[in-house]
């Protein structure tokens, strides 16, 4: 007896929900890309890839001499640089959509205590990221470029090229947009049982060490931006321990309530 005609397109059961997720996910992803594009649209004629380069540069612009700008030194940099900048304004302006995505696609499969762990870290490390990136800008540019235009000799007439300056504002960013993540970094950490709150109070002083090292490696050879990395990243590590312990509190699951409640 013939055996009935199999369909060669249909897939086991098993790997129907892959193949699902797999679908979603670039569904997804398709999303994240046309936000970003729209982002880029939109800078793009407003207020422009020129503008927001000349806004990234102002913080060094206004401690130059009088009359001296920034040069290109490639032939293609006028052009490179701007767009670069367009593409990462884009991406930083489509960054609450993109994680939004992330969050929608990894949600149906946690539970509901796991939500309230993951959620609130995804939002306050994208938030204190943009902090960090905003204080670097805006409190720390000007006094290192200040600090360092100080000791230029009188007979030197600085002219920084464009793309040396960008390399140096994205390392500095990430640089402090990543210092700026220590809360969370102490948050997850003792959430997950790796370290004790009581054993994050006393590695308090190495940290501190921990934290100059760090910024005399990834700063410029300056005290000034060494000290404005290494003091916040102490005062983040101190907000981290408190945090951790109301986070805790917060983002049990039921079994760890339980026996919480009944070892009290």
């Amino acid at each position: 007896m013939p055996h009935p005609p199999t369909k060669q397109h249909e897939l086991p059961a098993t790997e129907q929900p892959f193949v699902h997720h797999l679908m979603e996910l670039r569904d997804r992803l398709v999303k994240a890309i046309i936000a970003i594009a729209i982002a880029a649209a939109i800078l793009f004629f407003f207020p422009g890839p020129g503008a927001l380069y000349d806004f990234l540069a102002a913080p060094l612009v206004a401690h130059l001499p009088k009359g001296a700008t920034l040069i290109a030194t490639s032939v293609i940099s006028p052009f490179m640089v701007p767009l670069k900048i367009l593409l990462m304004s884009a991406f930083l302006l489509a960054l609450p959509f993109v994680l939004w995505q992330v969050w929608a696609f990894v949600a149906p499969g946690l539970y509901s205590h796991e939500k309230k762990l993951v959620l609130p870290l995804v939002i306050s490390s994208t938030l204190l990221f943009f902090v960090g990136v905003a204080f670097c800008y805006y409190l720390v540019f000007g006094q290192v470029f200040a600090f360092i235009q100080s000791f230029a000799p009188k007979s030197i007439t600085a002219a920084p090229d464009i793309e040396a300056y960008l390399s140096f504002v994205l390392s500095m960013f990430l640089a402090f947009g990543l210092a700026f993540e220590v809360p969370i970094a102490v948050v997850v950490l003792a959430r997950m049982g790796i370290v004790s709150v009581q054993k994050l109070r006393e590695f308090r002083g190495y940290f501190i060490v921990i934290a100059f090292v760090i910024a005399a490696i990834v700063t410029p050879p300056d005290v000034v931006s060494q000290l404005s990395l290494a003091i916040p990243m102490c005062i983040l590590y101190e907000v981290g321990i408190w945090a951790a312990q109301i986070f805790i509190r917060h983002t049990k699951a039921p079994e760890e309530a339980e026996e919480s409640a009944s070892a009290s």
